[in-house]
């Protein structure tokens, strides 16, 4: 039985990543300010060191900014070696070139020029961001700057079982694992299958890359985000991000889901919303 550390271990990925390693006999420590097993801020290093002790590896979420925070992850690492910390496994983006030099890319640098074992997933866009992030249809709406560009959209649920799967397998260190899920979706087809499977009219609008900026930051919303999430979107637009990735049957053994499968199984929860 090992010990695990994830932070970040309250969102979308941390969880079930959680729950498939308690299912598998480990030991599970969640990192978070608020509601986890143990306090962690990524601007506060002395929660650093109680969260590590005892810890066999660590998955690595940031700290959902998009300015460059590699200092503090950089902090982390030595932090984490000292404490007996045998590798980490970084939650990063596919699209990272679309911004060199952006936060994400930065910390990708500092996990690599540290001192423990790591592993690098790089995954596309979620199709959970239809029913819980970015691409919740509002008013019956799914607004996108994306035309008729295609994504290959995730399953957490298979991101979640790589990422448990490389985090004890220490033949994936020094590796780069790009996951994306079997087939690349329009945004039309994406939000027509979505509002099949909930029983719901729902409707793509292709919103103009200015608009869809000015609604961010009328939203009040970072000016480092808007850039990130520009960069990756106008790869999407431009037809740069349709590309397939092996990740999830190279770990697993098996085809990602499709993204068919996954409405099937999620989209029912939207069926109550506006």
């Amino acid at each position: 039985m090992n010990s695990y550390l994830i932070i970040g271990g309250t969102g979308k990925v941390g969880g079930r990543l959680a729950q498939i390693l308690r299912t598998a006999g480990n030991t599970v420590r969640i990192a978070s300010r608020t509601g986890g097993d143990v306090r962690f801020d990524w601007r506060d290093a002395a929660t650093y060191r109680p969260a590590l002790a005892g810890i066999d590896g660590v998955f690595l979420v940031g700290p959902g900014s998009a300015t460059d925070w590699s200092g503090l992850l950089t902090e982390l690492l030595v932090e984490a070696k000292a404490a007996g910390v045998q590798r980490a496994v970084f939650l990063s983006a596919r699209g990272v070139e679309f911004l060199p030099g952006g936060a994400v890319a930065l910390a990708e640098e500092a996990l690599r020029a540290g001192p423990l074992d790591w592993t690098i997933l790089r995954p596309t866009h979620f199709a959970q961001n239809f029913t819980e992030a970015m691409f919740v249809p509002v008013n019956g709406e799914v607004l996108a700057p994306v035309a008729d560009g295609a994504e290959p959209f995730i399953d957490i649920e298979d991101l979640a079982e790589v990422a448990a799967a490389v985090l004890v397998d220490p033949g994936y260190a020094g590796d780069t694992i790009d996951i994306s899920g079997p087939s690349a979706v329009g945004f039309d087809e994406a939000v027509s299958l979505l509002g099949r499977h909930a029983g719901r009219g729902f409707t793509f609008v292709d919103e103009h890359p200015t608009r869809h900026e000015e609604r961010l930051r009328e939203a009040n919303t970072p000016e480092g985000y808007i850039a990130w999430r520009m960069a990756m979107l106008g790869g999407i637009r431009r037809g740069e991000d349709a590309y397939l990735s092996d990740g999830v049957e190279r770990v697993l053994g098996r085809p990602a889901t499709s993204f068919s499968e996954w409405a099937r199984r999620e989209a029912s929860s939207l069926t109550t919303q506006q």
